[in-house]
């Protein structure tokens, strides 16, 4: 209870955060569709959030050395809150693209602030509590996004102010904290060819994963409409894809502990191929067989960043456990950019189902390349700890460095 207490600034503004920022990708999407953007202009609003989310991470460590903890969180939310604001003030999707790089730069920026500062806080004894708390926490924020969106009226100023009060909000708790702030922690160095180096496999996967969660969560509106949903149904399609997800990342983490991972990362891989074709099937059965989809969809997808990454950590020194998680969070981010902005393109020319033709592709190659290196090179006999790692930030790798060195449990 004193570590809750202790931390309990950090967790209400991540959930304020979620509540505000999160919830901009759906309502953009389904916003856009009644103002007549074309699906590959709604798709690029989805690549410029992650733009946007990419610097944020860079730069985010630096403006904390220059102006402190509070004052860089304080710019950050005050960007997206700046983004979420002018939306109904410039109805342009060249516009907006540059609104929601503002939201993706407050995401990233914000987080990695929140995430250096616990970590900051934390011990060794403390951590895995702390950082079980904190997937909950951030877990619950993002479904509650999900689930507002479908009682919020697109297009409206009413909606954007709303998410923009929620992003304000996040600022108090951080701000007004009596917690002294933390030392400026030592910002990693990018080398995103350490992620191939550890491992080609975790490599391709967290990119696989960044077109996949990209791709669904930024124009799955768009195949939502197209095969009937309302905007209550689109909001509960969204929540259960992300809620899947979150119940699946404790039993596949569970067996990533316990058999080689790359078997675990195939059938994920399979998993989420069989997923997308029964979410293609779905659409001509009605509502429930597609939320039972995106259900399923959720659950074979979302674990596989948490995969690939613990399957690098595997491969990796004890030193270069912070950069090799920043290493992986270019690669997720660098496939979440190109992603929206293809996957849109085909919903116009080949139909809604095309997206999920695109998806299974990915994964497809996934399944290709990791049986290509189980041929290559044997598995490590001793693993790291399966992290349900969030990808948020850079700085996540500082949160989860000791976890992994602390290995799996043998007796759980």
């Amino acid at each position: 209870m004193r570590l809750i207490l202790t931390l309990s600034a950090l967790f209400i503004s991540d959930v304020l955060l979620q509540l505000g920022s999160g919830g901009v990708a759906p309502l953009d999407a389904i916003s856009g569709l009644q103002l007549h953007f074309s699906n590959a202009q709604i798709g690029f609003l989805g690549s410029a959030h992650f733009f946007g989310f990419f610097i944020g991470c860079w730069w985010a460590p630096r403006l904390m050395g220059t102006v402190g903890h509070s004052r860089a969180y304080a710019a950050f939310a005050a960007a997206g809150t700046i983004g979420m604001l002018m939306h109904m003030m410039i109805v342009s999707p060249y516009a907006w693209a540059a609104m929601r790089m503002l939201s993706g730069l407050c995401i990233a920026g914000c987080y990695t602030i929140l995430e250096a500062w616990l970590n900051a806080r934390l011990t060794n004894e403390t951590r895995g509590r702390a950082m079980g708390i904190y997937r909950m926490v951030d877990s619950g924020g993002s479904l509650l996004a999900q689930t507002l969106i479908g009682f919020l009226p697109p297009a409206a100023y009413l909606s954007y102010n709303l998410l923009a009060l929620f992003c304000c909000m996040a600022l108090l708790p951080v701000t007004i904290t009596k917690a002294e702030q933390p030392d400026m922690p030592e910002a990693p160095r990018l080398r995103p060819r350490l992620s191939w180096d550890c491992s080609p496999l975790g490599s391709v996967g967290v990119a696989v994963a960044g077109v996949t969660s990209s791709a669904f969560r930024m124009v799955g509106p768009l195949y939502g409409v197209a095969v009937g949903l309302s905007t209550h149904q689109l909001a509960f399609f969204l929540a259960i894809y992300v809620g899947g997800g979150w119940l699946a990342q404790m039993p596949v983490g569970w067996l990533a502990d316990r058999f080689d991972r790359r078997w675990v990362l195939i059938g994920l891989s399979l998993g989420a191929m069989m997923a997308c074709a029964a979410t293609v099937l779905a659409a001509g059965i009605g509502p429930r067989a597609i939320m039972a989809a995106a259900a399923l969809f959720g659950i074979t997808t979302i674990p596989i960043y948490s995969v690939s990454s613990a399957h690098a950590h595997d491969f990796a020194a004890t030193e270069q456990r912070v950069e090799l998680s920043a290493a992986q969070m270019f690669l997720y981010a660098l496939g979440a950019i190109a992603s929206p902005l293809i996957a849109s393109w085909l919903i116009t020319y080949s139909g809604p189902a095309s997206m999920f033709g695109l998806i299974s592709l990915a994964h497809l190659a996934l399944v290709v390349f990791g049986l290509a290196r189980m041929r290559a090179r044997p598995s490590r006999g001793a693993r790291t700890a399966y992290i349900p790692a969030q990808r948020t930030s850079f700085l996540i790798g500082k949160l989860t460095q000791r976890l992994r060195e602390d290995g799996p449990d043998p007796k759980a």
